[in-house]
């Protein structure tokens, strides 16, 4: 069996109750998005700043390496949604909407909510034993999309 194939099995496990995953699917890629946004929020140093980089940009890269060892499928889609990410967050500047507070105050909405989902479950979130599901739940929640699409992973 393929890593992401097991990852994803794993994962499912505690992911069965209907509205457990519906909260998921709303609060996974939402929580990437914010997560994004907090990182997009710490200053850089000077001489990276010149570059128009974040450092949401800079975790971003090792971040979408992982995606694509586990499934080009699923790294091209997370590429995606990085890129929707970024432009999400530039519309919130442009807006002058606080990237950092915006995204904290949400962080914590989806996060509560992720865990009513796992109290309406029954079982514990996953990362609780591996934080490598912490990254998975995106691609959980793309294979969903792929799926219907008739994309393999």
């Amino acid at each position: 069996m393929r890593s992401i194939e097991r990852l994803l099995m794993q994962y499912g496990e505690s992911h069965q109750n209907k509205t457990n995953v519906i909260i998921h699917a709303i609060a996974v890629p939402s929580i990437y998005f914010v997560t994004i946004g907090l990182f997009w929020s710490i200053p850089v140093p000077d001489f990276i700043a010149q570059f128009d980089v974040t450092w949401a940009h800079i975790i971003a890269l090792p971040v979408l390496y992982y995606y694509f060892l586990l499934s080009g499928p699923i790294g091209a889609a997370m590429t995606l949604l990085t890129i929707l990410c970024f432009g999400a967050i530039n519309t919130l500047e442009h807006f002058n909407i606080t990237v950092w507070s915006f995204s904290l105050v949400l962080f914590v909405v989806m996060w509560a909510l992720q865990f009513i989902g796992h109290h309406i479950e029954g079982k514990k979130p996953s990362f609780f034993d591996d934080l490598r599901f912490l990254l998975v739940g995106p691609a959980w929640w793309w294979v969903h999309w792929l799926k219907r699409m008739n994309i393999s992973y």
